[in-house]
């Protein structure tokens, strides 16, 4: 089959994906066309994504790229395992000059192509959920269940959203409009002028440990769908699910008659710096970066000839100043602190109660009364090893179990963390969260709580009043910025005062979440993760500003 004639195919099969996809955006309800639940995949798929993910194993991952230098690679699994998977190692000018080469073609496809295509690519990697869970799950130590779901199907969704907003913003101009003007007597000025969505040039993703795909996925799909060419740098602990991402990429591209050299690997082994070396090259004219706020601070001061798009570091607050439900509130806060052992970026680290105690359902609790509580109710959601294992996964790097074990050096530990046995992975490092109290009058404690201790630790924080609280919560997101912002109030004023203090910094609001709603949970196509507005991120997951920037639109009129 021709090349023109398969994209045209995937334009009809994927017309209707696209189509509410885009409804979605607009309306923002739930909607989804990836299954979360892993019995949708059928009853061999755990087996068979298994048996896929094992295959991977002690080999090298071949993508038949330009300028294969010799393997690379050194992954060792959270829980213990040694991947023993190389990848091929860059060479930086040829990759760059064989993206160049490959992008009048794709940027000539139109939107509506390049849309299929990448939802062609899309559907591949979800029919192999399975295999990319595994990935996920010994890359970053997320427990299995969560590793096939953000991993996979949320994953999935946030690449499907960024692609409804491109190929939106691509076509809310036509291709081509006719111009008159009239000219009284004399014969109208009449033009015909095209419009082209042109790519900026070759993104570079910068991944990172923790979501490789679901923090990776925006920015790739969202680059791709405008017409860019991509390069894909994974974090070095967490390459493979990212090279299995390049790979389906590659081979939906070679298939539809394009070149697969639009989107590319380039692996490192850690400490070799190649993110900072990439970045600054003139040929990368978009950057995609999620980590800590000193490299994303570096990328956007020196990256000067590149759209930088980052999300970094921030301090994620929760003002608790009473609620009417006692229980769900404790349980909610509880489990929020403990999916994946903390080490999301929306994971609430302190937790603002006036030291005077809250007025609740279940009557007056002070500040020590909540704290006690709140590790009452974490004690009781892990307290089974298996039920822990599953919600807390393995901590994902040596740094975070660093921080978690000099926790008692902040402030006095309400709930000391401890360590959990894996039964099928004994070398697997399960840590259950840390609580440190703390004393927002006590000017010592500041630095602590005011600075952000990604993974298992947050801080109980006594202020001096609900208003206090605020005006640290407004300190906080404006000096360190706040991915989530959480509140529980029985009062409306307190709700409109602290939904001001979100809307004066720009900072994502969860009021009274007591149910199966999370403050570190986000649905794509309806909640923004982000807002770009506050120090944590200069972007949103997703949005029109998400996307439009990485196109220009560049006009031809002629004489009619």
């Amino acid at each position: 089959m021709a090349p023109g004639n398969v994209t045209t195919e995937l334009i009809e099969r994927h017309r209707e994906t696209l189509g509410k996809a885009l409804e979605a955006i607009r309306t923002r309800d739930y909607w989804t066309p990836y299954p979360e639940h892993p019995k949708a995949y059928g009853e061999q798929a755990p087996a068979a994504g298994r048996a896929a993910f094992d295959a991977l194993l002690n080999r090298h991952f071949e993508l038949g790229q330009p300028g294969d230098g010799g393997p690379v690679g050194a992954e060792v699994s959270p829980y213990g395992i040694d991947l023993g998977i190389t990848y091929p190692r860059p060479d930086p000018d040829a990759l760059l000059a064989a993206m160049e080469a490959a992008l009048p073609a794709w940027r000539d496809a139109g939107p509506e192509a390049r849309a299929a295509v990448c939802l062609e690519v899309l559907a591949r990697i979800n029919a192999r959920s399975m295999e990319f869970a595994h990935a996920v799950m010994h890359t970053t130590g997320q427990a299995f269940t969560m590793a096939f779901q953000a991993g996979g199907p949320h994953a999935q969704d946030r690449g499907l959203e960024a692609v409804a907003y491109a190929y939106a913003e691509q076509t809310r101009t036509p291709a081509q409009a006719d111009w008159t003007k009239p000219q009284g007597k004399r014969d109208p000025l009449a033009m015909t002028k095209t419009f082209t969505a042109v790519p900026r040039g070759i993104a570079l993703v910068i991944g990172c440990n923790t979501f490789p795909t679901w923090n990776g996925f925006p920015g790739l799909f969202a680059s791709l769908a405008t017409g860019n060419p991509v390069l894909v740098k994974p974090h070095p602990r967490a390459v493979l699910p990212l090279a299995l991402t390049v790979a389906v990429a590659r081979e939906v591209l070679g298939e539809a008659g394009l070149d697969p050299n639009l989107v590319c690997l380039a692996a490192e082994d850690a400490g070799e710096g190649l993110a900072m070396s990439l970045a600054t090259r003139p040929e990368i004219r978009i950057i995609d970066y999620t980590g800590s706020s000193a490299f994303g601070d570096w990328l956007e001061d020196n990256a000067r000839q590149a759209q930088v798009y980052t999300e970094k570091s921030g301090v994620n607050t929760v003002v608790v100043d009473s609620t009417d439900d006692y229980r769900g509130m404790l349980n909610n806060l509880a489990f929020s602190l403990s999916l994946y052992s903390g080490q999301m970026c929306t994971t609430p680290q302190n937790l603002l109660v006036p030291r005077g105690g809250i007025d609740t359902d279940a009557g007056h609790r002070t500040f020590d009364e909540v704290v006690a509580d709140l590790t009452t109710a974490v004690g009781k959601l892990l307290g089974d090893d298996a039920r822990a294992n599953a919600l807390l996964g393995a901590i994902v790097n040596p740094d975070v179990l660093a921080r978690l074990e000099r926790a008692d050096e902040l402030g006095e530990v309400a709930l000391a963390s401890r360590t959990v046995a894996h039964p099928e992975f004994p070398d697997a490092t399960v840590r259950t969260p840390a609580l440190v109290k703390l004393d927002a009058g006590k000017p010592d404690d500041h630095a602590a709580f005011l600075a952000e201790c990604f993974g298992p630790v947050a801080f109980a924080v006594a202020v001096d009043s609900t208003a206090h609280a605020l005006e640290l919560l407004r300190r906080t997101v404006k000096e360190k910025g706040a991915m989530t912002v959480g509140a529980y109030t029985t009062s409306p004023q307190v709700e409109a005062d602290v939904e001001r203090v979100c809307l004066d910094t720009c900072a994502s609001l969860s009021l009274n979440l007591t149910g199966g709603v999370y403050v570190n949970q986000t649905a794509a196509f309806s909640d923004f993760h982000g807002t770009g507005g506050n120090p944590a991120a200069n972007i949103a997951l997703s949005d029109g500003a998400f996307v439009a920037n990485r196109f220009r639109t560049v006009e031809v009129r002629r004489h009619r």
